[in-house]
């Protein structure tokens, strides 16, 4: 009986999983190589509408504000870093110079307060990503203070309105990988070698059990192939734990690149019923241990990146900017394209 109950409940789960979904399609991987301090993240930004994305390179000691609200958090940056910011307003992602990542992809599930949360200093989307690439080096350290949920998280709508519902994937340059969610104002962590992979929706421990049923078919006899997060999630989880580990950090890249263009939505690609369906629009690639951030826009003929080892990350240099805009053509080391910039504007 115990085991029909349960068969009945990942088939529930499934079932809700294959119901048509919003524009929830990013996904992220986690790839280690033959050597242990060898670590690519790989992730994909997937949405219905352009989210214009340029990169910036902070040094540290500078002095920021989660909010602009009274009593928000704030802090003065230990750690250089590179950001994605989307729409020059807000990060999406990054790279610190101790080789801690963090990544933010959708998630519609996600609710971050309740009456407990009331009255903790605020804390915006814009600049949350930052404020833990910011003061962080590991994932350890960074869980400790996240557990401690001393803020609350707002954060202004985009596209006509939608809200910025999302989860984080963090992983730091030994490996040490964490799913950060909010459930009901609630901060949920989920850490282990279980953690390599993250899509959208459902929640992380749905999205366990969906997987572990798929393991039990068998990736190489069946793999779901549809662009929705959880078959998605399956098909990457699959391949990142079965491609060769090298010792190449180029090869390494690519092998990540390649498994993202597995898990990946065509550009343009519609389904009739299924209006906000997203399609792929860039994809990023963290080697953590040599300090390189990959970009690669789909409608590029290239792939480019920054090497934060040659950035000049001193408490007073100048923030940097590479507009991506700029030029369709780019392609390698782009270091020396970045040009002084003032802060970005967050859109608190």
């Amino acid at each position: 009986m115990k085991l029909f109950r349960t068969a009945l409940a990942v088939m529930g789960i499934v079932a809700a999983a294959m119901m048509p979904s919003e524009s929830d399609a990013c996904s992220r991987v986690v790839y280690q190589g033959s050597d242990s301090t060898l670590l690519v993240v790989g992730r994909s930004l997937d949405w219905k509408t352009p989210i214009p994305t340029n990169l910036y390179v902070y040094p540290r000691g500078m002095s920021k504000k989660g909010n602009n609200i009274s009593g928000s958090v704030e802090w003065t940056s230990k750690y250089g870093a590179i950001y994605a910011v989307g729409y020059d307003g807000g990060v999406t992602e990054g790279m610190n110079e101790k080789g801690l990542s963090v990544n933010g992809l959708f998630c519609k599930g996600t609710i971050y307060v309740n009456d407990s949360t009331e009255g903790r200093p605020p804390m915006s989307l814009a600049m949350f990503v930052a404020w833990m690439l910011d003061n962080y080096s590991t994932t350890p350290e960074l869980v400790a203070e996240l557990r401690k949920q001393n803020f609350t998280i707002s954060g202004a709508t985009f596209d006509g309105g939608t809200v910025s519902a999302l989860h984080w994937g963090i992983t730091d340059a030994q490996g040490r990988s964490a799913i950060l969610e909010f459930d009901n104002g609630i901060v949920r962590i989920f850490e282990g070698p279980q953690t390599r992979v993250l899509t959208n929706d459902p929640q992380f421990p749905q999205m366990q059990a969906i997987n572990s049923y798929w393991n039990g078919i068998g990736g190489t006899n069946f793999l779901p192939g549809t662009v929705k997060s959880p078959d998605r999630y399956v098909r990457a989880d699959f391949f990142v734990h079965n491609v060769e580990p090298v010792a190449d950090p180029d090869i390494a890249v690519s092998i990540t690149r390649s498994i993202l263009m597995n898990v990946s939505v065509p550009y343009l690609y519609t389904v009739n019923g299924e209006p906000n369906v997203s399609s792929t629009q860039w994809r990023s690639f963290s080697n953590l241990r040599d300090l390189r951030y990959y970009f690669d826009i789909v409608t590029n003929p290239g792939m480019y990146y920054v090497d934060l080892k040659k950035c000049d990350l001193r408490k007073g240099a100048p923030v940097m900017k590479l507009d991506t805009s700029r030029s369709s053509d780019m392609v390698g080391d782009v270091t020396s394209k970045l040009h002084r910039s003032e802060p970005f504007t967050p859109m608190y």
